[in-house]
C-alpha cells in the first residue's frame, strides 16, 4: 500500500515528488486544492470536490482545465496506491514561471497530487469532544474559493494547540462566529441547528452540505444565519463538520463549557447519518 505522489502525469513515491522552484503556488500562493476522503477503498463525493475545484479556479481566473481529465488522474493515482482509507489531495497552481505578480502568459497549470492513509483520530476524540479556543478571522475576503493561501489558518490552529485545545474557532471583527480553522461550524440552539450561511466569508463545505441534507431527511429545523460569541457560548451543541473531521463535537469553547461539557445527541445523530451515507454511496 504505497503513498503516491503525482505531478503532470508522473507517478511516483511521495518522497520522490519536487516541483519547480517557480511553481506559483510555492511563490504566491496562486494556488487551489481539495482533498477527498476514501472509505473502504472508494473515493466519496468526487463529483462534489471536483465541482469546487472547478469554481476555484474559475473563481481565480486560471486557463482553462480539463477537469475531467484530473479526476480519473487523481481516480487511477488512488487505484494504484490501494489505500482503503486515505486522504487524496490534489493541489492546481497556475504554472511554472518567471516570478512575476502578473499572469504569465500561456503556460499549462500545474497538477500535482498525493495519496496518504489517513491515521484514525484516537476514538475518544469523538466520544469525549474536543476543546477551542476563539480567535479574530483575519483572512482574506474570499474564504470561499479553497485556495492554499492558509497562513492565517494555520496560525490559529497553532494558538489552539499552544492553549492545550484542538482547534481555533474564526471570529469576524464585528462578531459573526465563521467556522473553524479547517471545518465548517454548527450549533445546537433551542431544538434549531445554526450555521453561517454560505457567503464569501466561509468555505462552501462539502460535508457541511451534507449534513444539511441529512437534517432535512430527518425533519431537524435548520437556520443558516449569522450568530455571534454569545450564542456560541450559550449553545446546547457545538460541532465541526468537513471531509476528514466529519462531525466532531466540540464540548469547550475559551475554557467554558458547552451546556453540560458533554457530546450531545444531535452531534452523534449526525455523525451516524454521515456514516450511513458513506456505506450507502
Amino acid at each position: 500500500m504505497p503513498e503516491l505522489a503525482y505531478i503532470n502525469g508522473d507517478v511516483m513515491p511521495i518522497d520522490d515528488a519536487v516541483v519547480s522552484v517557480e511553481d506559483r503556488g510555492y511563490q504566491f500562493g496562486d494556488a487551489v486544492y481539495e482533498v477527498i476522503a476514501s472509505y473502504g477503498g472508494k473515493m466519496f463525493c468526487v463529483k462534489e470536490h471536483f465541482a469546487r475545484l472547478d469554481r476555484s479556479m474559475k473563481e481565480l481566473h486560471f486557463p482553462k482545465v480539463q477537469i475531467d481529465e484530473i479526476r480519473r488522474a487523481a481516480i487511477d493515482l488512488f487505484s494504484k496506491a490501494k489505500i482503503e482509507r486515505a486522504a487524496v489531495y490534489i493541489q492546481v497552481s497556475r504554472g511554472v514561471s518567471p516570478r512575476n505578480h502578473a499572469f504569465p502568459g500561456k503556460i499549462p497549470v500545474q497538477v500535482v497530487m498525493t495519496v496518504r492513509k489517513i491515521e484514525e483520530k484516537n476514538p475518544p476524540i469523538r466520544e469525549m469532544g474536543i476543546s477551542t479556543i476563539t480567535v479574530e478571522d483575519l483572512r482574506w475576503g474570499r474564504c470561499d474559493i479553497k485556495t492554499v493561501q492558509l497562513l492565517p489558518n494555520v496560525l490559529a490552529k497553532q494558538k489552539a494547540l499552544d492553549a492545550g485545545c484542538y482547534d481555533a474557532i474564526f471570529i469576524s471583527k464585528d462578531g459573526i462566529v465563521r467556522e473553524g480553522s479547517s471545518s465548517n461550524l454548527f450549533i445546537l440552539s433551542g431544538g434549531t441547528l445554526i450555521t453561517h450561511p454560505l457567503t464569501p466569508d466561509i468555505l462552501p463545505g462539502i460535508t457541511r452540505s451534507l449534513v444539511l441534507d441529512i437534517c432535512r431527511e430527518k425533519e431537524y429545523p435548520v437556520q443558516e444565519r449569522f450568530f455571534d460569541k454569545r450564542e456560541l457560548y450559550e449553545a446546547d451543541e457545538v460541532f465541526l463538520t468537513g471531509t476528514i473531521t466529519e462531525v466532531l463535537p466540540v464540548v469547550r469553547i475559551d475554557g467554558r463549557a458547552v451546556s453540560n461539557g458533554k457530546v450531545g445527541p444531535a452531534a452523534r445523530a449526525l455523525q451516524e447519518g454521515l456514516l450511513g451515507r458513506l456505506k450507502s454511496e
